[in-house]
């Protein structure tokens, strides 16, 4: 096993005294390391609050131990945190990326990224019992809610990745392209390509409540 998969990096800050303490009072002592695994998931998908409305050339917003300060974050923002979480608890942690069509989607957000093509959609992987898991905690159960996708669980004995459709039976998520696994986050790699692609990413986009605008697209999609 790699060891750089169990040592705290710039971004996967897992040396973090709120990390630490975040993910400590997160599990019991007595549990597996899947169950651990598993007790991580849920808590950083649900307590931490999925937008991507923010800036994403800030690094903060990248740093695990500044993604549990502020209570939210995007995809990257809260795999860095699990994969930070499982490293404190000597579970092997890294962070995977892959580019998704994502067909559920904002005005805003749309316009923000230039279009349905969202490259560096990150994903923690944790090894237990030999192998490999990919988790996705990215949208936390009340967004799901709002906009009608189902949750994603994780068992810790199979891959959780997003659905490929929504709770209305519409084209979710398609994954088009891996970018690969990391120790770390590859920030200067990743804000290159926003830069290419989406350079509006960049800008300081915070403020706005993206759940709400979702709620009201999928009531509009609904009527219609």
């Amino acid at each position: 096993m790699d060891t750089r998969f169990l040592q705290s990096t710039e971004f996967i800050d897992s040396d973090a005294v709120n990390i630490i303490d975040f993910a400590e009072e997160t599990i019991r002592k007595s549990q597996s390391q899947q169950e651990q695994a598993i007790a991580l998931y849920y808590r950083v998908r649900d307590g931490i609050r999925y937008t991507p409305y923010l800036d994403f050339g800030d690094p903060e917003m990248y740093r695990a131990s500044s993604v549990l300060r502020n209570g939210y974050g995007f995809c990257i923002s809260k795999a860095s945190l699990l994969a930070a979480c499982g490293r404190v608890l000597g579970i092997p942690s890294r962070i995977g990326f892959a580019d998704v069509n994502n067909h559920l989607n904002t005005p805003r957000l749309r316009k923000m990224n230039g279009g349905d093509l969202m490259r560096w959609h990150a994903f923690t992987e944790f090894y237990l019992n030999g192998r490999w898991f990919k988790s996705t905690p990215a949208f936390n159960l009340e967004l799901c809610t709002k906009f009608r996708v189902k949750p994603l669980e994780f068992n810790g004995r199979e891959d959780s990745i997003f659905h490929p459709f929504d709770a209305d039976h519409r084209k979710h998520m398609e994954y088009i392209h891996e970018r690969g696994s990391f120790a770390d986050v590859p920030f200067s790699a990743i804000t290159a390509t926003y830069r290419q692609y989406s350079p509006k990413l960049l800008d300081d986009n915070s403020g706005g409540d993206f759940g709400a605008e979702g709620q009201l697209v999928q009531e509009k999609t609904l009527r219609e």
